[in-house]
């Protein structure tokens, strides 16, 4: 059986509680919505375990999806200190939702911002959707993951608290309901990864530092 997150018990308590109900009124039909409903919210949910690659440097994938934009910048507006590359995953419905630490480091710091929840695909979903940043302070340098709602994720969770020492490949939170996240490494991390590729959270290499 699939573990599923903390989170998902938010939503099944009450649906499986009214399917108990219907069925104790000898409402069988209406009883198997609820469940239907449960069942989905279970697979949404769903929090399977990963095999974290080892070896020096590696930077993993922070989310399950597809790679919908490969680039390079420069630091602004909170995006982390220097040139950066930037890699960003789009999370459809069906993908896993919980979000994991690309490298081992610590939380130096976490910032909510509020916005709008435009389609996450979008290049500006990344600056005006509401997210969460999360800037790591890792051993090799700094690393900021963005957790960005889309048109029907209106929730951004993060389990993390800032001066969190992480793991590679570690929970750090989850977004409902289809989403995308930002990764931005310094750019001596030689990139593994182009636009279309499936990634898996904290299992598939996305970079290496040199």
């Amino acid at each position: 059986m699939i573990p599923v997150a903390r989170d998902a018990f938010l939503f099944l308590i009450p649906l499986l509680g009214i399917a108990g109900a219907l069925f104790l009124l000898r409402l069988p039909g209406w009883g198997l919505l609820p469940v239907i409903l449960a069942v989905g919210v279970g697979f949404f949910f769903r929090d399977p375990e990963r095999v974290v690659p080892e070896g020096p440097g590696v930077v993993v994938a922070p989310a399950d999806g597809r790679v919908t934009v490969v680039r390079q910048g420069v630091g602004a507006d909170g995006e982390g200190p220097g040139p950066f590359s930037q890699v960003s995953i789009f999370l459809s419905v069906l993908d896993v939702h919980v979000n994991r630490a690309p490298y081992g480091g610590k939380v130096e710091d976490l910032k909510y911002r509020p916005g709008r929840f435009l389609v996450a695909w979008r290049e500006e979903a990344s600056r005006v959707n509401e997210q969460t940043v999360i800037a790591l302070a890792t051993p090799d340098g700094p690393i900021t993951v963005k957790q960005i709602a889309g048109v029907l994720a209106r929730r951004v969770v993060t389990w993390i608290r800032p001066g969190q020492e992480l793991k590679t490949g570690e929970r750090i939170g989850l977004i409902r309901f289809g989403s995308r996240v930002d990764l931005l490494v310094p750019r001596r991390v030689t990139l593994a990864v182009k636009v279309g590729d499936k990634v898996r959270g904290g299992e598939t290499v996305v970079g290496v530092f040199r």
